[in-house]
């Protein structure tokens, strides 16, 4: 009788994304602000997702909410319900979207939030560190 071979990653997950999504799909790690180390989700908190969207380039709120250029990024963290984050912020209202920031030093956007899609939080892989 052979050994059970261990479960492969979700099929969703790029090969750089692997550790860091369990067999269920979620965040093995906890999720941080790149810049000042703040928890913005619990491990467990959030499911790995992909999906093409475009966000500004990483400022202060500020100059974010303001707009300008930004990167097309396709893997994230879905939040189904805000109060599952630790520490985050958002911006006021940019068109129908609200944009994702570190609570504590404002870094961002971090992710994005569809006014129209009440239970969908998208917070980018490569806007934040783990742990």
């Amino acid at each position: 009788m052979e050994p059970a071979a261990a479960p492969p990653p979700p099929p969703t997950a790029a090969p750089g994304s692997a550790e860091l999504v369990c067999a269920q799909g979620r965040n093995l790690k906890a999720v941080l602000c790149q810049r000042c180390g703040s928890r913005v989700l619990l491990p467990g908190a959030a499911t790995f997702a992909r999906r093409e969207l475009l966000l500004p380039a990483m400022r202060k709120k500020a100059a974010a909410a303001a707009g300008g250029g930004g990167d097309v990024v396709r893997e994230h963290w879905l939040v189904r319900d805000m109060f599952s984050f630790e520490n985050v912020g958002f911006t006021r209202d940019v068109g129908n979207v609200k944009f994702l920031v570190c609570a504590d030093c404002e870094a961002g956007p971090i992710g994005w939030h569809c006014l129209d899609d009440k239970d969908s939080f998208y917070v980018a892989l490569e806007r934040v560190a783990h742990e």
